[in-house]
């Protein structure tokens, strides 16, 4: 069986710029020879997390709403592709949600000291960031928010791709190098032969 791949669209907009260069990524991973499967956030109804930490005795949130369908997907594909547009130098609010109720993974790591897999998999992620602002310090939110959630489900941080002053919806089709990028990433994400970087693959066009 081929490699799994989950792109997860957090993007309010259909067919926005970072929803775009996602579709592009999952068309790389397929030629890759992966399976992919793409989700819209906004297609699923998703609460906040609610700190009430039962998930420090059992791992689980409780919270009864279509996460648990979400994460289900997450654990069992082999390759993640998270794509954000960037609100106020972080991830959007779509985005966020979905993060903060990965509570329960990280206190099934860190507080009931459990792994997700054992033996461990090769599990492998990597972000697409879209923002209008012209600055390049946006990205770091990105950065460490994606690599700490990357973290909790046990996927290495294969890399990412991060594009700024790019706003309107559409206009990432006037960029072919992120295009391009997006497809590459993709591909060798999801390629087995390839080994997961020491360092992530990060490509800043700016």
């Amino acid at each position: 069986m081929g490699i799994k791949v989950l792109g997860i669209s957090s993007s309010p907009r259909i067919g926005g710029n970072s929803d775009t260069l996602l579709r592009r990524a999952l068309e790389g991973a397929e030629a890759a020879g992966a399976q992919t499967e793409y989700i819209r956030l906004t297609d699923y109804n998703i609460g906040p997390c609610i700190e009430c930490n039962a998930c420090y005795s059992t791992g689980k949130c409780i919270i009864e709403d279509d996460y648990q369908q979400i994460l289900e997907k997450i654990i069992n594909t082999d390759r993640l592709i998270f794509a954000t547009p960037i609100f106020f130098m972080t991830v959007c609010a779509q985005a966020k949600m979905l993060i903060d109720r990965g509570q329960c993974l990280w206190a099934y790591k860190y507080v009931l000291k459990k792994q997700l897999f054992n033996p461990k998999r090769d599990r492998r992620a990597m972000i697409i960031a879209v923002g209008g602002s012209k600055g390049v310090k946006q990205f770091d939110s990105i950065r460490r928010t994606m690599k700490v959630y990357f973290d909790c489900l046990d996927m290495h941080y294969f890399g990412g791709l991060f594009v700024n002053q790019v706003d309107n919806r559409g206009d990432i089709k006037k960029h072919p190098s992120a295009l391009e990028e997006a497809y590459r990433l993709g591909t060798a994400l999801s390629d087995p032969n390839i080994p997961a970087p020491d360092k992530p693959d990060d490509v800043e066009l700016i």
